[in-house]
């Protein structure tokens, strides 16, 4: 019997999990606040992103972990097959909705930015797109 990973309860639906940064969030933020990182190690958006952030980011519950003044915002892009090379930027529901139901492979990328700090942080990741019928 050879090692795959459709051997696991679930691996064909594997498209469903989503992969979660908190842990390495939570490390980097506690290094920053003892002192080992400072804040242009830690704030280092970049200037798209930032403005992703202004112009479609999603509010999020929680402030800056860093400057603790602006209300960060998620901004997620989706990655894949006859999309350009640096993804495509999610301004709707609607549009991960879209993706979804296409026949495809496509990654969603989620990333919270405070656009007064430039902290960012890749919050989550998933898969989106319908898998053709495997063969034979």
């Amino acid at each position: 019997m050879s090692f795959q990973a459709t051997v696991f309860k679930g691996a064909d639906d594997a498209r469903s999990g989503t992969i979660d940064y908190r842990l390495a969030r939570r490390h980097l933020v506690n290094e920053h606040k003892r002192g080992r990182l400072g804040r242009r190690d830690v704030c280092d958006a970049h200037p798209e992103l930032v403005r992703a952030a202004v112009a479609v980011g999603t509010p999020m519950p929680e402030p800056c972990p860093i400057c603790d003044e602006e209300t960060l915002v998620s901004v997620s892009y989706v990655f894949g097959g006859r999309l350009p090379a640096f993804g495509r930027c999610i301004t709707k529901t609607k549009e991960l909705d879209q993706f979804a139901k296409q026949r495809g492979d496509y990654a969603c990328y989620v990333v919270e930015v405070c656009a007064t700090c430039r902290w960012n942080h890749l919050i989550r990741m998933f898969r989106l797109g319908k898998r053709p019928a495997a063969a034979g």
